[in-house]
């Protein structure tokens, strides 16, 4: 598969909840060998959907992999200035917590830390309790399990998770018929 239709297959079959403006953010990995090619497609697909409230970057490079973060600008920046939120990302080296230089904070991390760092979460539209609940129990001791570990409100999280299964397979279905990622993708 040529890196273009990895990038496409990536959004739909990782981002189908993002594209459906269901969910803020969603990673998806792709291998790399060539950033300038990838960072070409990227603008291409930017151009595409800038206008439905979408953007794509590539948030790190390791060993020919690339991590692809797709999000919704407007999402992020509600969830960035709650205020438990704001006060997690400063206590954890966020200098400032809008959306470029919180974006630019995590790439930092991702790419001097030894280990992936766990206030991802929040920029994955995960919600905080379950972020923090995970850092405290080291990935251990939750109630459930979907697109993240949950350690509080688990019947919201299932019902949420469910939600998010039942858009991944509508698009996925809906692709395969032909319909084109742009048409797939809601304005927010």
């Amino acid at each position: 598969m040529n890196l273009s239709a990895s990038i496409e297959n990536g959004l739909i079959r990782h981002c189908s909840p993002t594209l459906a403006c269901l969910k803020t953010a969603n990673l998806f990995a792709v291998e790399c060998n060539c950033t300038e090619e990838l960072d070409d497609i990227i603008q291409k697909w930017n151009g595409r959907l800038s206008g439905k409230g979408l953007t794509i970057i590539r948030l790190s490079e390791k060993n020919d992999r690339s991590l692809i973060y797709v999000f919704r600008e407007n999402k992020l920046l509600h969830d960035l200035n709650c205020p438990k939120i704001n006060v997690f990302l400063r206590n954890n080296g966020y200098p400032a917590t809008d959306v470029d230089s919180a974006i630019s904070t995590l790439r930092t991390h991702l790419n001097e830390l030894d280990e992936f760092p766990h206030e991802i979460g929040v920029f994955l539209g995960y919600p905080i309790d379950d972020v923090l609940g995970f850092i405290s129990n080291k990935g251990r001791n939750y109630k459930c399990c979907g697109c993240w570990k949950v350690y509080r409100n688990e019947r919201e999280a299932e019902k949420t998770f469910a939600r998010f299964r039942k858009c991944e397979t509508v698009y996925m279905r809906l692709w395969k018929q032909g319909w084109s990622v742009l048409q797939l993708t809601v304005t927010s």
